[in-house]
């Protein structure tokens, strides 16, 4: 097909958009609508999925080690301790440390420390935090191997909720994002077999006059295609507003945020491009491919 014949179907395409306007429109808020309703349960499910990640962050193996252990021991099993894979943070607190910190929150009691004197009956200890809660039984196991480690305490019932959370949301929000995939595809398929219905007698016509079905298919893929566009940026424009709106607010709340974690919500700018390719390149593509497949049944006339 030759460069100018190209340039005017396209220019065919973008102009049945104004001249089967109304049609154009319900299009255009269908797939809006549809773009709107799977890209919010993404977003949701990220966001969801990152808040419970905040949460598992915050939690912590505390490892007690045998009173009297020497600094050399305790440098080693610090050092053998991060070397276990799913160990990502390890702190060493000592116990005068953790003795000091005691009397500061506990200031109003200073008698019941002045009755101990210069006793400490505090012990070392690190603070372990993991990768993977999923793995914690097995990362706790290997720490109990090490010399000198005298008792382990972990939040075993709260890791084992926040597991059976991550799964059920999983299947939850991945049922809710399918059925709005099938939902929109149904409506938009719809939607776009009644606009070009409304147009079989302008196909049957370039059929019966010796237009080719390229000829027929090419400027309603493009009407598709533009209109698709012009939904996704629509959907972008009011899924910025609307997610930057609510982020905004919760960010707000700092008891929701000292709960949740201060970054387990993700900001806008670091989703922009992805957002922007899917709603823009989705709309168009849906567009284009829902009125080019629903042309097929009256051009075989």
């Amino acid at each position: 097909m030759k460069f100018s014949s190209i340039r005017y179907l396209t220019e065919q395409g973008i102009e049945n958009i104004w001249k089967n306007r109304m049609m154009a429109f319900a299009s255009f808020c269908v797939l809006l609508v549809s773009l709107l309703l799977i890209g919010g349960s993404i977003l949701a499910y990220e966001n969801i999925n990152s808040v419970v990640g905040g949460v598992e962050e915050q939690n912590e193996i505390i490892v007690y080690m045998e009173d009297g252990t020497p600094e050399e021991k305790l440098k080693q099993t610090e050092t053998l301790i991060s070397a276990i894979p799913n160990v990502g943070q390890v702190q060493f607190r000592s116990k005068d440390e953790e003795y000091l910190s005691l009397k500061e929150r506990m200031g109003e009691y200073d008698v019941l420390f002045d009755a101990l004197g210069d006793d400490n009956p505090l012990i070392d200890s690190f603070r372990v935090k993991v990768q993977d809660i999923s793995q914690m039984n097995k990362t706790i196991s290997q720490i109990q191997q090490l010399e000198n480690v005298m008792q382990i305490n972990a939040p075993y019932e709260f890791v084992s909720f926040l597991i059976q959370l991550r799964v059920l949301l999983t299947w939850v929000m991945g049922t809710l994002i399918a059925a709005m995939i099938i939902v929109s595809v149904v409506i938009i398929s719809n939607t776009t077999r009644t606009s070009v219905y409304a147009r079989r007698e302008e196909i049957h016509i370039m059929k019966y006059v010796g237009a080719t079905d390229a000829f027929i298919h090419v400027p309603f893929f493009i009407e598709g295609m533009v209109t698709g566009f012009l939904a996704g940026c629509g959907a972008l424009v009011i899924t910025w507003l609307v997610y930057t709106t609510v982020v905004d607010i919760i960010q707000n709340q700092v008891v929701v945020m000292n709960i949740i974690g201060i970054g387990s919500i993700i900001p806008f700018h670091q989703i922009y491009f992805p957002t922007v390719f899917a709603y823009l390149f989705g709309g168009a593509l849906v567009g284009a491919i829902g009125s080019a497949f629903s042309t097929r049944k009256y051009i075989n006339v």
